[in-house]
């Protein structure tokens, strides 16, 4: 079986997730754990780590998935990668129970040390209907997914005689008005007006997207003036904007929305799409371990990034990221700790890595300490938003703000020069707004050709 070739007499690290926790802790630590006769062992399904911030360009067309990814064997040579997701962790007897991807039998991997870089998922709520019609943006396929299916939405609405179901296929509906939202329905905004300019049977007025937000305001992590401006732009972009609004039920695509005030109703729409951005939760997997979990889910650490229980510091354990809750030292955090994002993310790996190496030559450790300087977001081609030591700006300065500091920020010189090529190519052929059609089933052409294709069925997300 796979796992009788992994190493069984060296001492291991094993970091859980291949994230930016796991694959910046494992990128500088590879070397010296090897050169010390040990191995570093990175578990996780997917053979690469995602640079999320990408997501919503992937989806608006202006990047390709896979530059929106770090694939892990080509740039971890030290590191022993395993194809698998971890159900359960005794810390006690420093144990791991790992599930290959190949659905194979799961097996028990020994550890010295251990780093929780598992991340977050999708938070959702139990709403009627939501699991059936909504997609996440959290993955790289999901965003190649939401791609092609916008545009395939507006390809099957130009050939749509009833206007129900025209206004129907090109109604967008994204839940979230947190960074993800808010780039998200842009992106998708800019890409949906260039596809309908190039098909000479659909107005760009005929495009309806809706944003639907429960609190008060969006983009809670820049000024609200700045906010008010966003939501302004987007209003004028014909941008629909429902603040204070929640969706109470989304069956059969038929949204019915409430005011988040007094609970009344506050409109229904009909969809074919529903992206839901509202929010993450930790790694469930955290709740099958016996490390200490605070009541959002997270392990507990001390601002070093140990894993630190009510008697102290649990030896050998450590983590960083979003499944982790880590004191906020700037006093800026939501209830003292740091907010789930890649920027905190990646810099609290560095410090982990740091520190864990100094653990082991009995040096002092360092506290996880970063102070924001500001935050950047791309709402479509030429058009951003960033707020940078109190000053905010907008317009295209803020969108180059913002491709210049995510093309350096995703891990790897070979994915930055990637990203930029991407990018200066599109400038100067434009945007591709062809989708790949069935990519959702790609056995469907060998199937027609064997007569075995199944019947015509309503398309779904």
């Amino acid at each position: 079986m796979a796992f009788t070739k992994l190493a069984q007499d060296r001492p291991r690290i094993l970091i859980v997730g291949g994230g930016y926790v796991g694959f910046t802790v494992a990128q500088k630590i590879q070397k010296v754990i090897k050169d010390a006769g040990g191995v570093v062992t990175i578990v996780d399904p997917n053979p690469y780590m995602t640079y999320q911030p990408f997501l919503p360009e992937v989806a608006a067309g202006s990047m390709e998935g896979r530059n929106a990814t770090v694939p892990l064997r080509q740039h971890l040579r030290d590191t022993e990668i395993v194809g698998g997701r971890i159900v359960s962790i005794n810390h006690a007897a420093k144990t791991a129970v790992v599930e290959p991807i190949n659905a194979g039998e799961t097996f028990e991997l020994s550890y010295d040390e251990i780093v929780l870089g598992a991340g977050a998922v999708t938070r959702a709520f139990p709403i009627p209907g939501l699991s059936d019609v909504a997609i996440g943006m959290k993955t790289v396929e999901e965003a190649v997914s939401v791609r092609n299916w916008v545009l395939e939405r507006i390809e099957t609405a130009s050939l749509t005689a009833d206007e129900a179901e025209r206004r129907r296929a090109l109604t967008f509906v994204i839940v979230g008005g947190g960074f993800a939202g808010i780039e998200t329905i842009s992106e998708l905004e800019d890409m949906a007006r260039e596809a309908v300019r190039r098909n000479n049977r659909l107005r760009v007025s005929d495009l309806h997207f809706v944003l639907v937000e429960a609190a008060p305001r969006i983009m809670p992590e820049v000024p609200a003036d700045r906010a008010e401006k966003v939501v302004a732009e987007l209003r004028a972009r014909g941008i629909e904007v429902l603040l204070n609004t929640s969706l109470a039920d989304a069956t059969d695509g038929h949204l019915q929305l409430i005011n988040m005030g007094d609970k009344s109703p506050a409109g229904e729409l009909d969809t074919d799409t529903v992206i839901w951005t509202a929010g993450v939760a930790a790694s469930p997997m955290l709740k099958e371990t016996d490390f200490p979990i605070d009541e959002r889910g997270r392990v507990r650490v001390g601002a070093d990034l140990r894993v630190t229980g009510d008697n102290g510091v649990i030896e050998g354990a450590w983590a960083a990221g979003d499944n982790a809750a880590v004191p906020d030292l700037t006093g800026g955090g939501v209830g003292g700790f740091c907010v789930p994002n890649a920027q905190h993310a990646s810099r609290q790996a560095v410090t982990l890595a740091n520190n864990l190496l100094a653990s082991r030559n009995g040096e002092s450790l360092k506290d996880y300490y970063h102070e924001t300087i500001g935050v950047v977001a791309g709402l479509g081609l030429w058009k951003g938003v960033a707020n940078f030591k109190g000053k905010t700006i907008g317009g295209p300065l803020a969108w180059m703000m913002h491709r210049a500091y995510h093309g350096t920020a995703i891990p790897t010189t070979e994915r930055t020069v990637r990203v930029m090529a991407t990018w200066a190519l599109n400038q100067v052929f434009g945007r591709d707004t062809s989708s790949v059609r069935h990519q959702r089933s790609p056995r469907l052409a060998f199937q027609q050709a064997t007569g075995t294709a199944p019947e015509k069925s309503k398309a779904k997300l």
